[in-house]
C-alpha cells in the first residue's frame, strides 16, 4: 500500500491546498522588479542586525549608568532591547516604503509594504503577550498570533486555518484539533491578560480604602483573582467550543484526592481562610512563634511570611498559627513593654538606684515618655539587691534586643556616673587545720615511702 494512501484524507487535502498556495505564492515573486524589493529586504535585515549590536551596547550602557530606576523602567528597557532588531528593521521598512513610494511607482515598493506590514504585526503581537503573567501561556498566544498575522497578510490564512483544523483527535463525539487548541490558548491568554490588568486595579483601589482592614484586604484581593482568572479561563475555553461538561466527573476525582491525600493541604487552606476573617494576625504584626520572632510580610493561601531582624524570611504553614501559641505583639496595638532584670551592691541606697535607673531608661531615643517607665526591687540576692527596670516601645519592628542593649548601656554609664557598683559573686574558701590521726597517718606514709 502507497504510504500516501495511509495518511488521512482530510489532513492530505488540506497540505496540498497550502502546497498550492505557497507554490503560487512563490512564482509570483519571481519577477525581476520583486526580487530586488526581495533583495532590498534582505540589505535590510542585514543593516538592521548590524546596528541593533551599537544600540544595544549604548541602551544597556545608558541603563547601567542610571541610579534608582524604578522597576518598571527596567523592565521597559529589557524588553525593548529583546526587541530592538524587529523594531529597526519594521523602523526602516516603513521609512523605506515611504521614500520609494515618492520616487517611483507602487507596486515597485508593494513588497517591502508587505515586510514592514508584518514586522509591525509581529511588534503588536510581542508587546501585547507581555501583558499574559504566564511565560509559558505567553509564549503560546505571542508564537500562535504572529503566525496567524503573517499568514494573514501573506493571503495563507485560508490555507493555515484548514491545515491546522485537519490536524484532530477524536473523542466519541468530541474532536479537538491543533486549531481548537491554539484559539482557546489566543483567546484564554487575551481574556487572562484582561483579568490581570482589572486585578492590579482591584489591588490598587482596596489597598487605598482605610475602611478595610489588612487582612480583609488580603482576602479580598484573593476573592479578586479567584473570580477574574478563573471566569478568564472559563469563558475562554467555553467560547472555542471545548466541553466542560467533564469537569463534574473532574471535580468529584478531586474531592476525592482531597479527602485523603491533601488533607494537609486543604487544611492550610481553611487555616488561611480563618485567619483573615478572625483577624487575629496581619501584615505587619509583630509575633513570635517558637524561636521565631518577626514581621509578617504576606498571608498566603497556604503559609505566613515571616521576615526576622537579620533578614531571614520564615514560610510557616498557616495551620500551625491557628492550632499552636502565637505571641502578637502588635494585635491590638503596637505597644510593647520590656523587662530588665539588674542588681546593684547593697551598699548603694536602693532609692538612688531606682530613680537613676528610671532616668537611664528615659535618656534612650526609642523608650515612651509618655508611659512612664517603673523600676521595682524584686529581691536580696547572695551578692547583691535585685532589681527590675520596665518601659515601653511602639516600634517591635525595629528589634527588641538592640533597643535592650541601648537601656542597658544607658544603665552602665548613669552607674558610673553616680558610683553605683553592680557585685559579682564572691566566695570565701576557708582552709582548716588536719587533726592529729590525719598528721599521724601521714608521717607514718612518708615513713613507708622513705
Amino acid at each position: 500500500m502507497d504510504p500516501i494512501d495511509q495518511i488521512n484524507p482530510e489532513i492530505l487535502n488540506a497540505t496540498q491546498g497550502l502546497l498550492a498556495q505557497a507554490e503560487t505564492f512563490i512564482r509570483s515573486l519571481l519577477v525581476p522588479w520583486r526580487l530586488y524589493q526581495l533583495a532590498g529586504i534582505l540589505a535590510l535585515l542585514g543593516a538592521t542586525w548590524l546596528l541593533r549590536g551599537v544600540v544595544s551596547r549604548r541602551l544597556t550602557a545608558w541603563a547601567r549608568a542610571q541610579e534608582g530606576l524604578p522597576k518598571w523602567q527596567l523592565r521597559m528597557i529589557v524588553i525593548l532591547d529583546r526587541n530592538l532588531t524587529l523594531m529597526l528593521f519594521t523602523l526602516f521598512s516603513w521609512i523605506t516604503f515611504w521614500v520609494m513610494r515618492q520616487v517611483t511607482w507602487p507596486s515597485r515598493s508593494q513588497l517591502i509594504e508587505v515586510a514592514a506590514s508584518i514586522g509591525l504585526a509581529l511588534l503588536t503581537v510581542s508587546f501585547a503577550g507581555r501583558l499574559i503573567g504566564n511565560r509559558f501561556i505567553s509564549r503560546i498566544v505571542t508564537l500562535g498570533a504572529g503566525i496567524w498575522v503573517v499568514a494573514l497578510i501573506l493571503g495563507f490564512d485560508a490555507g493555515v486555518l484548514s491545515f491546522l483544523d485537519s490536524l484532530a483527535v477524536t473523542f466519541g463525539n468530541f474532536r479537538l484539533s491543533a486549531l481548537t487548541v491554539i484559539k482557546a490558548l489566543i483567546v484564554t491568554g487575551l481574556l487572562v491578560a484582561g483579568a490581570r490588568l482589572m486585578t492590579r486595579a482591584a489591588t490598587t483601589r482596596i489597598k487605598k480604602n482605610p475602611d478595610i482592614s489588612p487582612s480583609m484586604q488580603v482576602l479580598a484581593i484573593k476573592a479578586v483573582q479567584l473570580f477574574l482568572f478563573g471566569g478568564a479561563i472559563f469563558i475562554g475555553l467555553k467560547a472555542v467550543g471545548f466541553d466542560l461538561t467533564g469537569l463534574a466527573v473532574l471535580s468529584g476525582a478531586i474531592g476525592v484526592g482531597l479527602g485523603f491525600g491533601l488533607q494537609k493541604v486543604v487544611s492550610n487552606l481553611v487555616s488561611g481562610i480563618i485567619i483573615l476573617l478572625d483577624k487575629s494576625i496581619k501584615p505587619g504584626d509583630v509575633i513570635s512563634l517558637g524561636e521565631t520572632f518577626g514581621w509578617i510580610e504576606r498571608l498566603g493561601a497556604r503559609y505566613v511570611s515571616v521576615v526576622t531582624r537579620d533578614g531571614k524570611e520564615y514560610l510557616i504553614p498557616n495551620e500551625d498559627l491557628i492550632t499552636g501559641q502565637v505571641v502578637n505583639w502588635s494585635h491590638s496595638n503596637d505597644f510593647v513593654r520590656l523587662d530588665l532584670f539588674f542588681g546593684t551592691a547593697y551598699d548603694d541606697d536602693p532609692h538612688l538606684v531606682r530613680k537613676l535607673a528610671v532616668e537611664a531608661a528615659g535618656r534612650v531615643t526609642r523608650v515612651l515618655n509618655d508611659r512612664p517607665s517603673v523600676c521595682h526591687i524584686i529581691g536580696f540576692g547572695d551578692s547583691s539587691v535585685d532589681y527590675i527596670l520596665r518601659f515601653w516601645i511602639k516600634d517591635p519592628t525595629d528589634g527588641l534586643t538592640n533597643i535592650k542593649g541601648n537601656v542597658y548601656l544607658a544603665l552602665w554609664d548613669i552607674f558610673k556616673e553616680n558610683n553605683i557598683s553592680i557585685p559579682f559573686p564572691q566566695r570565701e574558701v576557708k582552709l582548716l587545720a588536719p587533726s592529729p590521726q590525719e598528721m599521724g597517718k601521714a608521717a607514718a606514709f612518708d615513713q613507708g615511702q622513705g
